[in-house]
């Protein structure tokens, strides 16, 4: 491996870290019934209350490689009120964060009864956020910043806000997360308080549901300090069964911004992009889902995948499901 082979494994490993130090990195989890975990207009937007755990793993075999776990509860409170929580905690090498987030949501129907949905949503979630970063492995005499031992950066705080539109089968959402400054010193004095990112999602489900359901849907996001954006197309194929839902899909994430290196033969560019098979069940008010994300390309740090779990709970169900091909909120 050459020196801008190098590079560009840098540049890769900082592209997935610089996605997941500023709260909650946006993985492909939210396909597993969880948009909650990265909307917050969707607090109480389905027709039942969910609890949902998940845990990510990164290259098995590797020491120190990342990992996430979250927890997460929301639900309708009232007619037109939604409410949630979530909880994380994230490592990745020497740097690791914990924290939480509470949500609130208002929910607008113009709907002519209880079962048609036509809803726009709005929510917002406060969160708190303790970052760390752990140096007692670190030689001193090589950096004068690094005294050797734990520094633990204080706790901030931040805001993302949102908003959903369903309509029967459709939906659309935007989100801006860690809308205001928030400053940073747990590597040096000058890192930027801008950790703002916004995404896009939107999606239809068609198909007859005696038979089978489907439910292409695309998902945009842009990182507004560094000019990062990626693109997520997803299809989704749901059955249902005698027990529950049987569900499965796929995801194709693409960075639009590339890098080049040097193979021997010239320079060449490569963007980062993984594929993500999904699987998942409805069994009664349980659900499971199963993750893999491969990534693609000639440079790249390990040939095994990210695996991630999700289990969930559905709970205070609404007697009658909206009458929608909506798998989201049903």
């Amino acid at each position: 491996m050459n020196f801008k082979k190098i590079y560009l494994f840098f540049g890769l490993l900082l592209t997935q870290l610089s996605f997941s130090q500023e709260g909650i990195a946006v993985y492909s989890d939210y396909l597993s019934d969880n948009y909650y975990l990265i909307h917050p207009s969707m607090a109480g937007a389905a027709n039942c209350a969910k609890i949902r755990l998940t845990a990510r793993q990164q290259w098995f075999g590797q020491d120190d490689a990342p990992q996430l776990q979250t927890l997460s509860f929301n639900g309708r409170i009232g007619e037109q009120s939604g409410i949630g929580i979530i909880g994380f905690n994230d490592k990745n090498g020497y740097h690791s964060q914990t924290g939480a987030k509470l949500t609130y949501a208002h929910h607008i129907r113009f709907s002519r009864s209880d079962y048609d949905l036509n809803q726009l949503s709005f929510g917002m979630s406060a969160g708190l956020v303790q970052s760390r970063l752990d140096e007692t492995e670190f030689e001193p005499d090589f950096d004068p910043i690094i005294d050797g031992g734990m520094k633990q950066k204080d706790s901030y705080f931040n805001i993302d806000i949102g908003a959903s539109y369903h309509y029967l089968d459709f939906y659309a959402h935007f989100t801006a997360k860690n809308v205001i400054a928030s400053k940073r010193d747990i590597y040096t004095d000058v890192e930027s308080d801008n950790l703002r990112k916004y995404l896009v999602s939107a999606g239809y489900v068609f198909g007859d549901p005696d038979r089978l359901q489907w439910e292409p849907s695309i998902m945009f996001q842009a990182v507004d300090e560094t000019k990062e954006k990626s693109m997520d197309v997803n299809l989704k194929v749901y059955k249902e069964l005698d027990f529950g839902r049987l569900w499965g899909g796929l995801s194709y994430r693409r960075y639009l911004d590339g890098a080049q290196y040097i193979d021997g033969n010239g320079a060449k560019d490569q963007n980062l992009q993984y594929f993500t098979p999904i699987i998942g069940v409805n069994y009664k008010q349980f659900m499971f889902a199963y993750t893999y994300s491969y990534l693609t390309g000639d440079v790249k740090f390990d040939n095994s995948g990210f695996h991630q779990i999700t289990i969930g709970i559905n709970l205070f169900c609404q007697d009658r499901p909206y009458d929608c091909n909506c798998p989201a909120v049903n």
